[in-house]
């Protein structure tokens, strides 16, 4: 997307580098007429001295017609080069109602100029300049048309980027959220693993506990069994009945913690 806003803008650039060239190229080119037909004007007056007073006069009458024409040439371009590059300037002129001729009435008047009294070689001089000047004027036109198209597309290339940046920032958000929420899970996992392995450990230390507890009963019924006397007898049995009673207690207690684990593995797995 950077790269067409940048490309958009280097063609704007260059339409405009073109406008201006053209418009200077132009003008000095009129301009150099101008001087030309100046320093004619002044090499007739100054050969006035040699030649007749009526051939003096036909020809200082063309050079001024010529030097009129390009100066209403050159306002004419000026006031078209003008417009083009402010299009609100025609509209402000028009409802003011007054000050500097518009560029349609300064082209009206060079074409007055065009088909007046001069001769047939200052006439053909004439349409050649107007064709010109016209043909600079389709060329500014189309210009500016083309200005526009490519600030039309930059705008809506401009308004594509604000509508992916806004989808990229919602989307960042979301993955945000995601992130923390996935942090919080993994948290809650590593503690219920913890819980888990501190429950495998003490049902195994149970477990163990229980063996040693059978084991000592069996060596006491095996102590009851060779034991003669009533007194050995009858504590053996009672050491025997405790014996039971914890490890009942103690089965009470391993069957309590597996039921237990079973709860917090579902817990877990349903997470």
């Amino acid at each position: 997307m950077a790269c067409k806003e940048d490309t958009n803008a280097s063609a704007q650039e260059s339409l405009t580098r073109e406008d201006s060239e053209i418009c200077k190229t132009e003008l000095e080119s009129r301009r150099f007429q101008v001087d030309s037909l100046e320093a004619e004007l002044l090499d007739v007056k100054a050969c006035l001295e040699f030649g007749s007073e009526e051939d003096a006069r036909k020809e200082l009458g063309v050079l001024s017609g010529r030097v009129r024409t390009t100066a209403t040439m050159l306002r004419y371009l000026r006031s078209k080069a003008t417009v083009l590059a402010i299009p609100d300037l025609s509209q402000m002129v028009l409802k003011d109602g007054g000050g500097s001729p518009s560029c349609e009435d300064t082209l009206s008047e060079a074409r007055s100029h065009c088909g007046g009294s001069l001769g047939v070689e200052d006439g053909a001089y004439t349409s050649e300049m107007l064709q010109s000047i016209e043909m600079v004027t389709n060329v500014l036109e189309f210009l500016v048309k083309r200005v526009s198209v490519a600030e039309s597309e930059t705008a809506v290339q401009k308004e594509m980027v604000l509508l992916g940046e806004e989808e990229l920032s919602k989307k960042t958000v979301q993955i945000e959220n995601l992130a923390v929420k996935l942090q919080e899970m993994e948290r809650f996992a590593h503690g219920t693993n913890s819980v888990l392995s501190e429950m495998r450990e003490r049902i195994e230390e149970l477990v163990e506990e229980t063996m040693r507890q059978r084991e000592k009963a069996v060596e006491n019924e095996e102590e009851l069994c060779r034991a003669q006397k009533e007194v050995e007898v009858q504590k053996l049995m009672e050491e025997n009945v405790k014996l039971t009673a914890l490890l009942d207690k103690k089965e009470a207690q391993l069957l309590a913690l597996n039921e237990q684990c079973k709860v917090m593995a579902l817990s877990a797995s349903n997470m």
